[in-house]
């Protein structure tokens, strides 16, 4: 038994779009990891970044607000939850899931052997290694909270290789500094964008938060950066093009069989 979808993003998916734009770094690493795969289940599709134009997409997302800011020439999205996958097994080319696992809840395992189930070849998820994102300063210094949350519901680079079997490699995706994808970890050379509601919206990080805690944040970060402690100690990583803030590309094939 799956649990029912769980639209985490109609609760915090408004504007989304506008501030998370593909990068197109990320997108080339995600197009060369599906290979050469011309059907593609998209697993937590939500406004369509990062998902192919030029292949068979079945995507699918449980938020209404999310699919809402999809743009009209990509495939419309289904509303189903990932534990519950209505595809026959190797139906598709290839799976993808695109910082989504993290928010499957209880169906992060099940949702992820689904992917694998139903694709014949690579599954690639792009997620965090909670072990490295929360050693960046934001959650290290001023926002152990998300710390600790990242730990619990980002599954670990082990977990998500036992549950796709075969053959799995795990790349490290180096975040860049001008990123137009304004992601929790493009915040790395980006202080000020705490500061900006509508940037920590758009991030579950902080939306999933209680404003009490942000608030603290927020009055801390700005204070730092008011009287130049941040630069004092963080001011060198503005003059960094990329910073390794945890971001994985996980891919998964199924090697050899007997």
């Amino acid at each position: 038994m799956t649990s029912s979808p769980s639209p985490r993003y109609d609760a915090i998916g408004y504007g989304y779009a506008r501030t998370r734009r593909e990068d197109p770094r990320i997108a080339s690493a995600i197009e060369e990891a599906l290979g050469s795969a011309k059907s593609v289940l998209n697993v937590g599709a939500g406004t369509g970044s990062y998902e192919p134009r030029d292949r068979h997409v079945i995507a699918i997302e449980p938020s209404d607000v999310m699919v809402a800011q999809r743009p009209a020439a990509l495939a419309p999205a289904i509303k189903v939850s990932a534990g519950s996958v209505p595809l026959r097994d190797d139906s598709v080319d290839a799976a993808m899931a695109i910082l989504s696992v993290h928010h499957w809840d209880e169906d992060r395992e099940i949702g992820v052997r689904e992917m694998r189930r139903v694709a014949r070849g690579p599954v690639v998820l792009l997620t965090y290694d909670a072990s490295v994102s929360s050693r960046m300063w934001l959650a290290g210094d001023y926002f152990p909270e998300v710390a600790e949350r990242d730990q619990h519901v980002f599954p670990t680079m082990r977990e998500l290789t036992e549950w796709l079997g075969g053959d799995v490699r795990i790349d490290p995706i180096p975040l860049a500094r001008d990123t137009p994808d304004w992601m929790l970890g493009s915040f790395w050379a980006h202080p000020e964008r705490v500061l900006d509601a509508q940037a920590r919206a758009a991030t579950s990080g902080f939306a999933c938060t209680e404003n009490l805690v942000v608030d603290r944040v927020v009055r801390a970060v700005a204070r730092d950066l008011a009287d130049g402690s941040w630069d004092a100690r963080y001011g060198h990583l503005r003059e960094l093009a990329t910073f390794d803030v945890g971001l994985r590309l996980v891919v998964g094939n199924r090697g050899c069989q007997a």
